[in-house]
């Protein structure tokens, strides 16, 4: 089934288009740099408005439909629909333009991620992740972001931040070696980012992302799972690679919103803090999934008849929870787009969002696919016997979720508590803000 709810208009329920409002997403792209071009990269497209981008995503959603199956066998995407979404520019949404990317407001980089999703959770979830990665990379030294884009500024970026690696200070950097899971799109990256435990500076080891090219990385075979199939987020290993000490990127710096990219990439965008942009990166695609089963469940029970001849269009019970679905989803995109505007509006200013603020946001975006998983199971529940058919999308839909919801970003109650504990004026040290 096509998501056509996503060719533009409201959908013939009435229902809110959403990610698709009225209030199209984002202000546009950020300001001018007033940098010069780093090379001759032609931009992702003439159009990086929201209107041309969110344009050139619902011309994807038939290609996304068709393939759907060919990436639940994979356990991949298909390169086919890599290479599209490449030409689409929808990977480079948050690239600098120095290098031709679009720079966009998060907001509509994250409409973007959520229209994929309602045709494909898996889909969704790798352009929100790789395309994150682009951001990251864009606040890591001027030279390591030569190394990946100089030469090719369409290269695609996998990542595992868990430090399951060990790095070791050696002359002009370091030597890694390791092992990580759930490399999300690990098969189509040619560079990762990965976690480890180093010394800096000081006495002690410290979380570092370090920069890593797929030369230097073998990709193993183990993903195999109920949900998020096509993403392909299987374990990676590196060797004692040497790392150039350009190629790495602290917690600290993290937390204090910094790096040194932000000497080169002058935008506000790139003043928001990245475990922000992490989070609904990670939590995003569960809003696009529960869209498409809202609107799968809707045509799904226009179909079915009910025991009584009326099926579900009649049954108050289906109604309330499309109704309450709906609700739900229009507000947690408000809430997305007003938290990104916030953020946005103090780096203009010169100032970090305040830690409280962070505290509430990362909040949250880490409920988000709980409340859809809530929504999701309502909805298969009223859905009756016919869901349980493999050839009805909603049973993939709730299990798409759940695996979104097992990720480590979306375990609300840890950071639930986290803002709870400040607002009792505890103590609390956190470098994921």
């Amino acid at each position: 089934m096509v998501c056509n709810q996503w060719s533009g208009g409201l959908p013939q329920a009435g229902l809110p288009t959403l990610p698709f409002r009225t209030r199209t997403p984002g202000a546009g792209p950020m300001p001018e740099t007033g940098l010069e071009p780093v090379l001759d990269a032609p931009p992702v497209a003439d159009d990086l408005s929201p209107v041309g981008i969110l344009d050139r995503t619902r011309q994807l959603l038939p290609l996304v439909d068709n393939l759907k199956a060919e990436g639940e066998r994979q356990r991949r995407a298909p390169a086919a629909l890599i290479d599209a979404i490449k030409q689409a520019g929808l990977f480079r949404l948050l690239q600098p333009r120095r290098y031709g990317g679009a720079e966009c407001h998060p907001a509509t980089f994250f409409a973007v991620q959520a229209a994929l999703s309602a045709g494909d959770m898996s889909v969704g979830w790798l352009q929100g992740v790789m395309g994150m990665v682009a951001f990251h990379l864009a606040l890591l030294p001027a030279e390591a972001q030569d190394d990946v884009w100089r030469d090719d500024p369409t290269a695609l970026l996998a990542s595992s931040y868990m430090p399951a690696g060990k790095a070791t200070r050696v002359p002009g950097g370091f030597r890694l070696t390791g092992r990580w899971g759930f490399s999300s799109g690990a098969d189509h990256a040619d560079w990762f980012m990965l976690g480890a435990m180093a010394v800096l500076e000081g006495e002690g080891p410290e979380h570092v992302i370090f920069l890593v090219p797929r030369a230097d990385v073998r990709i193993h075979d183990t993903w195999d799972t109920i949900g998020l199939r096509g993403t392909g987020s299987h374990d990676v290993s590196v060797e004692d690679g040497f790392v150039p000490a350009h190629r790495r990127h602290g917690v600290q710096e993290r937390f204090l919103i910094g790096g040194p990219g932000r000497a080169v990439n002058l935008a506000p965008l790139y003043h928001i803090p990245l475990p922000q942009m992490l989070f609904r990166a990670i939590s995003t695609p569960a809003l696009g999934g529960l869209r498409g089963m809202l609107d799968a469940f809707i045509e799904h029970s226009r179909r079915r008849a009910g025991p009584n001849g009326g099926g579900p269009l009649v049954d108050p019970v289906a109604q309330l929870a499309c109704g309450e679905t709906a609700a739900e989803l229009d507000e947690m995109t408000h809430t997305l787009e007003g938290n990104f505007d916030r953020m946005l509006d103090h780096a203009r200013q010169g100032r970090d969002a305040p830690i409280p603020d962070r505290m509430l946001y990362r909040v949250q975006a880490t409920s988000v696919v709980e409340r859809c998983d809530r929504l999701a199971r309502r909805l298969f529940k009223a859905a009756g016997a016919s869901a349980l058919s493999v050839a009805n999308p909603l049973g993939r839909v709730c299990a798409d979720i759940q695996a979104a919801r097992q990720h480590a970003a979306n375990q609300y109650e840890i950071y639930g508590r986290t803002l709870g504990a400040h607002l009792f004026q505890l103590d609390v040290k956190d470098t994921l803000l």
